[in-house]
């Protein structure tokens, strides 16, 4: 089982940039899948989750309205496209993915998810 994370780099605020996840061994429409950033000297916390049982799409306010996540069921790949982006954007980020439709509801996103990905840094200049 293996999440592998692609995407990062450095941009230029108010740019964009697309992170994908490509998964082995799972398949993602089975799963509840999410981001997750940790922003230097900073706890990891998580930006953005779908719950596998109801569909629903949770995003921290922080991200509501910039960041989108998608999933493509015949490329078993995840995807956060990332708009406007912020100098405060700056962070490692993982993607994660859990059998348990609780591990995502609105307003907590389960930092105990069952597979995770290697990091990719982003890095937003001013």
């Amino acid at each position: 089982v293996q999440l592998q994370a692609s995407g990062g780099g450095l941009v230029q605020a108010g740019g964009s940039m697309r992170l994908s996840c490509a998964a082995s061994g799972i398949t993602l429409v089975d799963y509840t899948i999410s981001w997750f950033r940790q922003a230097p000297g900073k706890e990891r916390k998580g930006i953005v989750c779908i719950n596998r049982h109801s569909g629903g799409t949770y995003y921290r306010d922080s991200v509501k309205g910039r960041f989108t996540i998608s999933r493509d069921t015949a490329n078993n790949t995840m995807y956060l496209q990332m708009n406007n982006l912020k100098p405060e954007d700056t962070a490692v980020y993982y993607c994660a993915a859990d059998p348990y439709g609780a591990s995502c509801n609105e307003g907590f996103i389960y930092d105990g998810m069952e597979t995770w990905g290697k990091g990719t840094q982003v890095t937003v200049s001013s």
